[in-house]
Order: structure tokens, then C-alpha cells, then sequence
């Protein structure tokens, strides 16, 4: 059996480790997780010097003796590679951008939903897998070609695929790359009031420094999302905070959506993106109004958000949100004809789609046989939301 993977819990809340203990005991009995724990960063600090086993920090922020930002700040210096997820109050957007910047891989919120917790601890140690892989193989590598596939799986473990499916609503999404390493992405996240946010996003250019902005990107949309509850707001926010540290002046459009399964309001915008398209119950569809906006990264403040606007919309019963990237749009045959929009809302004529995952099996599907042996141009990535019937 593999070793378990060592977590270090790091807060000064007594009742926390044996709340972490309980909660986490299938996966500790199962050996795939052991928790250690310390009060404060020095205690933690001197148990990782002592300790190059802990593959996981998980840092509470507001501790006494040494605070999470400056463990974060600290952890550089050890001599064995591990990864850090902080803990922080919602909302709080300045300490969590610090933590980032500082090298948190990802971060949970206050109240900690330890279904969320176990979904951030997975998606963490699975890329410090494919990390540890990475690093091991690249001694044997020989070709480019190597690497590149292995930067992919990185890359592709970062996307998330624990797909919701509720009574009210389900979301799929899928990203194919036109080469090793793309530039697209899609993510969600919970908000209060049972919300979700939605998001598809394109990064400029393709390869290794688009697959680094596009982490970038992820993370401050994701933080942003969380932080207001609002797309518009959401995109400024993370504008700002990509716009700030942008040396080599790459972009990325967003299409951003917010869903309320309690009424089934939608409030989308855009930054440079096309916006979604929305399939009706009887398989017609429409691509609903742009929201103007500019892509993320390279306007400052008051010029992104000058024409940047919120729709809405409610999406009915039985009736399905698609969030696309141009690779779907724009994916071109051996004579060189796009795919287009029109065959995009032509998908679902007569046979509207059940659920999320018809539906983006329809399109992937439709995509490819257009598409036929013409080598892909660009990036395919969608993501679609459906409302159920009942």
C-alpha cells in the first residue's frame, strides 16, 4: 500500500484537531491521509524543519507567535517540496491574495464545509503527484514532446471534474487542447444562498506561459467570485489584481455567470468573451445579449470597468446554459469553413438535451465530426449548466 499522504494542520483553535480527526477518520483508517498539527507558524515551522515528510500545509491566517503569511513566507527555505492551502475568513480578499502571492496553492473559507475541505485536499495532493512525477521523469527525458505532456496532465489536474448534481440543477464541462498545453479554462464555486458561479475563460496564446497565466487567472477569479458574489464585480476585481502584475502584458477573456437554483436567475458578464447560449426545452437555442467588457490583464481599473455590465436572465425548466471558448465557434474544417454559431444553436433541434452531460457530449460531438481530419486550431472548452424539468 502507497504511504499516506502527511497533512499539517496549523491553527490555534484547540477544538480543531479533534473536529479534523472525526471528520476525516474514513480516510485515516483508510491510510490515504495522517494529520499532524501545531498551535502556531513557529511550532509548525520547527515541526517541517524536523519532518520532510508533510506533503500538506494547511494554514489557518490569524494565529498568535507567527501568523499563516509569514509560515507561507518561511516555507521556501525548507529543502523538500511540498504544497499549502490557507485558511481564510470569507471574504477576506487582501490576505488572500497575500497568501497566493506568498505560494498558497488554493485556499478554503471560514466556516470550513469539510466536503469543500476534502475536494481542495484532493485536487492539492493530486497535483503535488503529478508535480512529484514531473520532477522525478526529467532526468529521462529527451524530447520536448515529454515534457509538454506532462506539463498537460499538471495543467489538466487542475480543472475541476467533481461535477454538482443536484435535484435543482447539474453543471459538466470539458476542455479539449488544440496543443499539449492550452490556454482554456473552466471552474465553479459555491456561494451563499446556494449560488453558483460559473466560469469559462480563454487565455492569449498557447503553451507554457499561457498555462502559467491561466493558473493565475483561476485563482483570482475563483478568490474574486467568493468575495463579491457579483460577476461584474468579480471581473474587476480580478482585473485589478492580474493587471498589477502582468510583465509580459497577456490577456484573458471571461464569460462569467452566477446561478440561483432557488428562482433559476442567471446574471452573467463578459470581459472580451462571447456570451452564453442558452437551449431551450424543445431543443431551440439563442445566444443571449453581450455585456460588453474588455479581457482581463491589461486595462487598469477605471477603463476595464467603464463598459462593463451585468444581464440577466432566468433560465426555465428543462432548459440548459452553455458557456463556450471560440475554439467551439471557430473550429474550422479541411476546406477551412468555421463551425460557426448558427450550427452551434442547431445542435439541440429536436433533441433537447436531458441533463449536462448530453449536452456537452452533443456539442463535443458535433464539433468533432465537423471538424472531421483538420487539425485543431485553438482550444475547445465549454461548460453547460442545466435546470431539471421537475
Amino acid at each position: 500500500m502507497s504511504q499516506p499522504w502527511r497533512i499539517l494542520v496549523v491553527d490555534d483553535e484547540p477544538d480543531l484537531e479533534p473536529l479534523v480527526l472525526q471528520r476525516m477518520r474514513r480516510h485515516i483508517r483508510s491510510g490515504k491521509y495522517e494529520f499532524v498539527f501545531a498551535g502556531n507558524g513557529l511550532e509548525a515551522l520547527a515541526k517541517l524543519r524536523a519532518d520532510d515528510t508533510i506533503d500538506l500545509v494547511l494554514s489557518d491566517i490569524n494565529m498568535p507567535q507567527m501568523d499563516g503569511l509569514t509560515l507561507l513566507s518561511q516555507l521556501g527555505s525548507l529543502d523538500h517540496d511540498l504544497r499549502a492551502v490557507i485558511i481564510s475568513a470569507y471574504g477576506d480578499m487582501a490576505n488572500i491574495r497575500t497568501a497566493m502571492n506568498r505560494g498558497a496553492f488554493d485556499f478554503v473559507t471560514k466556516p470550513v464545509d469539510f466536503d469543500d475541505l476534502q475536494i481542495t485536499i484532493e485536487r492539492t495532493v493530486e497535483h503535488l503527484r503529478q508535480w512529484r512525477d514531473a520532477t522525478a521523469s526529467r532526468d529521462k527525458l529527451v524530447t520536448l514532446q515529454n515534457e509538454l505532456d506532462i506539463a498537460s496532465n499538471v495543467q489538466q489536474s487542475i480543472l475541476p471534474d467533481d461535477f454538482p448534481a443536484t435535484s435543482a440543477y447539474e453543471i459538466n464541462a470539458n476542455m479539449v487542447p488544440a496543443r499539449n498545453i492550452g490556454g482554456d479554462f473552466y471552474d465553479y464555486v459555491a456561494v451563499p444562498n446556494d449560488r453558483m458561479f460559473a466560469t469559462v475563460a480563454d487565455v492569449s496564446d498557447k503553451g507554457i506561459p499561457a498555462a502559467l497565466f491561466m493558473m493565475s487567472s483561476r485563482t483570482a477569479l475563483k478568490g474574486a467570485a467568493i468575495g463579491t458574489g457579483s460577476p461584474r464585480q468579480a471581473l474587476i476585481e480580478a482585473n485589478r489584481v492580474l493587471q498589477a502584475d502582468n510583465p509580459t502584458f497577456m490577456f484573458v477573456t471571461v464569460i462569467m455567470a452566477v446561478y440561483d437554483p432557488n428562482n433559476g436567475e442567471v446574471v452573467y458578464a463578459s470581459a472580451g468573451h462571447d456570451p452564453p447560449v442558452v437551449v431551450h426545452a424543445d431543443g431551440s437555442a439563442q445566444q443571449m445579449p453581450a455585456t460588453g467588457g474588455i479581457a482581463l490583464g491589461i486595462a487598469p481599473e477605471a477603463v476595464f470597468a467603464k463598459n462593463l455590465t451585468e444581464n440577466k436572465m432566468t433560465l426555465a425548466p428543462g432548459e440548459t446554459l452553455v458557456l463556450y471558448t471560440d475554439g467551439v465557434s471557430e473550429a474550422m474544417n479541411v476546406g477551412q469553413e468555421e463551425f460557426g454559431l448558427q450550427r452551434l444553436l442547431q445542435i439541440f433541434n429536436g433533441r433537447p438535451p436531458q441533463n449536462a452531460k448530453e449536452a456537452m457530449t452533443a456539442i463535443f460531438d458535433a464539433v468533432a465530426e465537423f471538424a472531421g481530419e483538420a487539425p485543431a486550431s485553438d482550444d475547445i472548452t465549454c461548460l453547460a449548466l442545466h435546470r431539471s424539468a421537475s
